[in-house]
């Protein structure tokens, strides 16, 4: 079936080839990323998706010394096997395995690391204005999804391109969607231009035709570049993008490899920035994902014949207990909105979206926008609910700070994927969070250890007169207890889990399951550990500590957080401040590294944040001749 791909060397055999072998070696593709995707799981649709348009870039280019960005770089998987990766390709996102983003360090043909959205015509911008002013001559190109368009980055970079007049090619992947269906202005217009094919060489045509006429065709032409920018909008597409002054091509089938390869050839003899608008198909060549694109834009492994996930868990994830909570609540106080950032289903609002249309807002890929819309909503008097995977609200640090906290306001900030998120790898680990946001002031900070404490923090946080962050991970959550009601927490309170003697071990979140496995198994050969649930990160619990401290030599922290800045280091700060001595305290919690992909449960056990790892920790406090006792 593979003839023509296991005959390639690289990416500059594609010029020998027909655009009818091209198109065989389409389908060759298509098979192998099916294959190997049902088995690794990932970005399954959106690769479908571009199987002609990278072979067609790949066909035209030279890489590497042409530069082709990819914007998020979960559409990369094909560039990845047509680069020299195809042998490695069934190690996608495993551990030690190749990336599913790009990842220079990986391959020279990967010119830029890319795991968050809309970041690629500002990096190839940058690798195209080092490369003129080095006197190179090299082509660069961006590819970038019309769901990361909608993000104020790439118009940032589109604007300060359209001023430099540099030359850099743009390729616009228009397949309606980003992680969820796309919403805004925007995606309205690129649904004009996609539904009137006949506009593509509407501009060229009628230019060709005035031109024609006999003294008066030229004068026309200059008349008619003076015509009020409205009228231009009705008749010209891509008006949008040449009034930026980057011309438009398209928009073009981006399944017609023949097409395609004629576009890039037009661009590439084009002086300045020019914008290639592709149509392409999310999904494309397999029938379900052609259905349900949302379900396998991310995928876990799947049965191919049936497209059904392979993983039939039942057990409820933090996802899914916030969704059902935050509904719930929002039935009962109309003040109640919740916003996201192109992620519905991911964050377990769909729920929410389908009984509150009115009250649910996707802004798209604009995390920052979000947040800032919701401090407007708090002003007032709703409470905005904002739920963002914790890696891409760093993206949103400054308007935390200084449109949400530093006016007080009631905004809930619902950080989904927080810690070790597995096979996604070191751009989307949840791991800062804690960090960045304890050092805000007027921000409570909670972390829930299973179901029933995530609803009665939700309740907790709705409560409060300013803003609060509730952080969780990418797993199972377990359930203490089958109580429906909700109850107030005390502000800024931990608790005893498991009383114990001489160790006591604090966890935070979701560790604590951990912590207490832990524990018993330590009871086993004799060693009695205290277990602590943090519950609030800040305000910190400093009489719990203290209290803690006074009846235990040792403490352990346990977080799945960095642990520069985290609660282990707020926990150091106030022993610090209050001159304890002969304390030892030891952090557990992510290294000072960027951590590799794999599953979730072999990241943790790389961290020394499994079970194995807590229990090495006490045994090493309680070897005299390892023990390291810190005085602070």
């Amino acid at each position: 079936m593979t003839d023509l791909l296991h005959s390639l060397t690289g990416p500059a055999d594609l010029k020998r080839l027909s655009d009818a072998q091209l198109t065989k070696l389409a389908a060759e593709l298509r098979q192998v990323l099916l294959t190997t995707v049902a088995q690794t799981g990932g970005h399954l649709a959106p690769n479908l998706g571009v199987v002609e348009l990278t072979l067609a870039l790949h066909a035209t280019f030279n890489s590497p010394s042409d530069q082709i960005v990819w914007d998020v770089g979960h559409q990369s998987y094909i560039h990845k096997i047509l680069t020299g990766r195809l042998a490695e390709f069934g190690t996608l996102r495993q551990y030690n395995g190749i990336s599913g983003f790009p990842r220079p360090d990986e391959s020279e043909h990967d010119a830029f690391a890319a795991g968050h959205s809309s970041t690629s015509i500002s990096a190839a911008l940058g690798l195209a204005k080092a490369r003129d002013l080095m006197g190179m001559k090299n082509k660069v190109v961006a590819v970038i999804g019309d769901g990361s368009l909608t993000g104020g980055m790439a118009f940032e970079a589109l604007n300060h391109l359209g001023h430099l007049q540099t030359d850099l090619i743009i390729v616009l992947n228009d397949n309606e969607m980003s992680i969820s269906k796309n919403v805004g202005a925007l995606s309205r217009y690129l649904n004009l231009l996609r539904m009137n094919p006949k506009l593509r060489r509407l501009k060229t045509d009628i230019q060709g035709w005035i031109e024609k006429i006999p003294h008066v065709g030229q004068a026309t032409i200059r008349y008619l570049e003076k015509i009020e920018d409205s009228l231009k909008f009705l008749v010209i597409p891509g008006m949008f993008f040449e009034e930026l002054g980057i011309s438009y091509l398209g928009p073009i089938n981006g399944h017609d490899i023949t097409e395609l390869k004629m576009t890039l050839k037009n661009a590439c003899d084009r002086k300045g920035p020019v914008l290639i608008h592709v149509l392409t198909t999310k999904g494309k060549g397999y029938r379900f994902a052609e259905q349900n694109p949302e379900k396998f834009h991310g995928t876990g492994p799947f049965d191919l014949k049936t497209g059904m996930k392979l993983d039939h868990s039942t057990n409820q994830s933090f996802t899914d207990v916030f969704g059902t909570a935050i509904t719930d609540l929002a039935a009962k106080d109309r003040r109640i909105v919740a916003l996201t950032a192109a992620m519905t289903d991911g964050t377990g609002l769909s729920g929410f979206s389908k009984r509150f249309p009115d009250r649910f807002f996707d802004v798209g890929i604009a995390e920052q926008h979000a947040v800032t819309m919701a401090a407007g909503m708090a002003k007032k008097g709703l409470r905005p609910v904002v739920a963002i995977y914790s890696t891409f609200l760093q993206r949103a640090y400054d308007q935390i700070i200084h449109d949400v906290c530093f006016q007080k306001l009631p905004v809930l900030l619902v950080l989904d994927r927080a810690g070790l998120v597995g096979p996604d790898g070191p751009t989307h680990h949840g791991v800062f969070d804690l960090s960045f946001l304890r050092q805000i002031p007027n921000l409570i900070v909670m972390a829930p250890s299973e179901e029933g404490e995530l609803r009665d923090m939700i309740y907790t946080a709705l409560q409060q007169d300013g803003p609060v962050a509730i952080r969780y991970p990418k797993c199972e959550c377990l359930s203490k207890s089958d109580h429906q009601e909700y109850h107030l927490l005390p502000l800024g309170k931990g608790e005893i889990v498991i009383s114990g003697r001489e160790i006591a071990i604090i966890a935070v979140g979701a560790m604590l399951q951990t912590a207490i496995s832990a524990a018993f198994r330590l009871k086993r050969s004799g060693v009695n550990c205290t277990v602590a649930n943090a519950r609030f990160i800040k305000p910190l619990d400093e009489e719990f500590i203290l209290n803690l401290a006074a009846s235990h030599q040792n403490l352990i922290i346990v977080e799945e957080n960095i642990t520069a800045g985290g609660y282990g280091s707020a926990v150091l700060e106030m022993i610090a401040a209050h001159r304890l001595k002969d304390v030892t305290v030891k952090l557990l919690g992510i290294p000072d590294q960027f951590v590799t992909q794999g599953t979730r449960e072999i990241l943790l056990q790389q961290c020394g944040l499994d079970v194995n790892g807590i229990c090495r920790a006490v045994r090493e406090i309680k070897l005299p001749t390892v023990a390291r006792r810190v005085r602070v």
